[in-house]
């Protein structure tokens, strides 16, 4: 072992070997000691001075920015400027070596070394005591509400042709409209109708000039524009689109779909198809119904005849809902939208959002045949345009006008889109801007309500509903009330409330019910057998 001898510590011995081993370990074991002795009695002088300078480098070291810090910390290792951690490793790596192990006053040594604490030489120029005179200060602003942001509207959402809501003082009397046939006028009188409300003088004289050449050939031969209509419900809508048509339709000669009315509800289809069958009555005009009240095959009599060389139509006007109306355009033969003119959307804003169904592309596909080059009379055939332009209008044709009814009507522009609509114009009895809209961009015509409708609000409890209805009706005489509810389930179970209190005939009405039963109800309803 002998020539494994190292000698780690240099004096004395280093000189002369020791008589052995044990003297060697005991002279080793005692300069260890008083190594230790010394540096505990050094640790005990200099801790007090050595925490007051770690604290006062400690708060400057947090007072500078990182990129002073860096700068600080730059040396080499071992360096006093070198970062505690590279000082710790290289100060083992010494220890281990042999030569000597790092004193506890060394920190404070390096400490001091980095820079006294009162050294302005050193501070960052971060540190002054105000800001440079070219800075900008930012703050102190007062809080103030951004501006609202206007949407971006084509020009016909944006300024449309607004309508009065007042039925009392803007309607007009049925002899300043004079495009109106009198034979017409004379059914009107007859129903009691002396005047027109402002929607259907504003609609129908719009309608009726695009038909000034008969509905075959639109004016100048171009295509007319389409109409929306947004207007609160009992403003007169259903008459603003049936009095024109019924009056364009009545110098045709062979009998063909010639306008078609779609409609959410079974409900609303019938009292639409029952305004058709007053104002058709004693002429030659057919109107038909398919909602899906009868089976496919009875309404299928209504629709077409089978002769000995093909079909035969039987109705002018169709009111029909998407869902039964896609079933006979798939199912029903010799039944032919080719001779469509006119395309109504009542209750529009629920028409679009049943655009799942596909019943518009459906309808447009049937109104315009893809194989009509193949037909022999092609030349009297119309085709879909995708723009108009001088070579698509040197050919006239018969035009697919649409119109749109709705008391919400949207202004969202991605919903409209999918209509197809062509150069429309709109009648509005709300603001063009400034209206409420919700988060879909909707108009405020949900909240518009016509001048002679009054209406309250009762905030009550979910357990008190049922008494404060029960309360209107008794104790304030209500005669006849519709009670609407947000799901079938709440109307049975409120109808179920009122029948066990007594005192008040109610029906229920919903989807729950038969197509039979809703009828009777509405039926009782008008004769005043119902009372809610």
């Amino acid at each position: 072992m002998a020539l494994f001898h190292v000698a780690r510590y240099a004096g004395p011995e280093a000189a002369g070997p020791e008589p052995g081993a044990d003297g060697r370990a005991r002279a080793l074991l005692e300069r260890l000691q008083c190594r230790a002795r010394e540096r505990q009695r050094r640790k005990q002088q200099q801790e007090p001075a050595g925490a007051a300078q770690n604290s006062e480098a400690a708060g400057r070291r947090r007072r500078r920015p990182r990129r002073a810090r860096r700068r600080e910390c730059g040396g080499p290792p071992g360096s006093p400027q070198a970062p505690r951690g590279k000082r710790r490793k290289v100060d083992g790596e010494n220890a281990d070596a042999g030569s000597g192990e790092e004193e506890p006053g060394e920190s404070s040594a390096s400490a001091q070394a980095a820079g006294p604490p009162g050294d302005s030489g050193e501070r960052p120029p971060e540190e002054a005591s105000g800001p440079p005179a070219h800075a900008l200060l930012l703050g102190g602003f007062e809080r103030s509400r951004a501006p609202k942001v206007q949407p971006f509207l084509p020009s016909w959402l944006a300024e449309p042709s607004c309508v009065g809501k007042s039925v009392t003082e803007d309607s007009v009397p049925i002899e300043d409209i004079p495009a109106v046939h009198p034979d017409m006028q004379k059914k009107l009188r007859a129903h009691g109708i002396s005047s027109y409300f402002p929607v259907q003088a504003a609609v129908i004289p719009a309608l009726l000039e695009s038909t000034a050449n008969g509905f075959l050939v639109a004016r100048g031969g171009y295509r007319p524009s389409d109409l929306c209509v947004s207007a609160p419900t009992g403003s007169g809508k259903t008459l603003a689109f049936v009095i024109p048509v019924v009056q364009a339709l009545l110098c045709r000669a062979v009998c063909q779909v010639r306008a078609l009315v779609v409609l959410p509800t079974k409900e609303l289809a019938q009292q639409v198809s029952k305004v058709f069958n007053v104002y058709t009555d004693a002429t030659p005009l057919r109107v038909a119904l398919i909602t899906g009240q009868k089976s496919l095959v009875k309404e299928q009599e209504t629709l077409v005849q089978r002769t000995a060389d093909g079909f035969r139509c039987l109705a002018d006007v169709v009111v029909a809902t998407p869902g039964r109306l896609v079933d006979h355009i798939d199912q029903t033969p010799g039944f032919s939208l080719r001779h469509l003119r006119f395309l109504v959307i009542d209750e529009a804003d629920r028409m679009i959002d049943s655009m799942h169904q596909s019943w518009l592309p459906r309808v447009v596909a049937a109104a315009f045949p893809s194989d009509s080059a193949k037909d022999p009379c092609a030349l009297l055939q119309r085709r879909q345009l995708r723009a108009t332009t001088a070579a698509s209008t040197c050919c006239p044709q018969m035009p697919l006008q649409k119109l749109l009814f709705s008391a919400t009507l949207t202004q969202n522009p991605e919903k409209l889109q999918q209509l197809g609509l062509h150069q429309p114009r709109l009648f509005s009895t709300g603001l063009a801007r400034g209206g409420p809209k919700d988060a879909d961009g909707d108009s405020g015509g949900k909240y518009t309500f016509p001048a002679g409708l009054s209406h309250c609000y009762v905030p009550c409890s979910l357990r008190t509903k049922p008494l404060v209805i029960l309360h209107l009706i008794l104790e304030m005489n209500f005669s006849r009330v519709l009670c609407f509810t947000n799901s079938r389930e709440n109307s049975h179970r409120l109808f179920l409330l009122v029948q066990a209190f007594g005192g008040v005939t109610a029906a229920e009405f919903s989807s729950r019910c038969g197509p039979g039963q809703r009828k009777v109800v509405l039926k009782q309803f008008e004769q005043g057998k119902i009372r809610l």
